[in-house]
């Protein structure tokens, strides 16, 4: 699914690492980008996020994607920009703010066990 023929060292993004259930990770990272400004969430299942960005300048839009596949307590993210070549690096940034957060969620969901 996130993988293939698109695939470039330069534009891929390591998993999320998680523990506990894919469930609760995507509702994580649902709560985390919706504290996040110009976001919107378009779809959510147990195992799969879709949102969008949109840029505060010009309204440009970015589509980001996570999906835990089952068994393997990972959440791959896949990013892009709609419009352009390049996003001088703005997905790959937000990603890892995501990632940041997201991290320090399981680090504490960690220490309260």
């Amino acid at each position: 699914m996130f993988s293939g023929s698109g695939y470039d060292k330069e534009h891929a993004i390591a998993p999320f690492a998680y523990t506990g259930s894919a469930q609760a990770a995507i509702e994580r990272l649902k709560q985390i980008i919706e504290g996040m400004e110009r976001s919107t969430i378009n779809q959510v299942t147990d195992d799969y996020l879709y949102a969008e960005f949109s840029s505060k300048l010009m309204g440009f839009v970015d589509d980001v994607e996570f999906y835990a596949p089952p068994g393997e307590s990972v959440i791959h993210t896949r990013t892009a920009a709609r419009l352009g070549k390049s996003d001088l690096g703005v997905n790959r940034k937000r990603t890892e703010e995501i990632r940041a957060q997201f991290l320090a969620g399981e680090t504490a969901s960690e220490m309260q066990n």
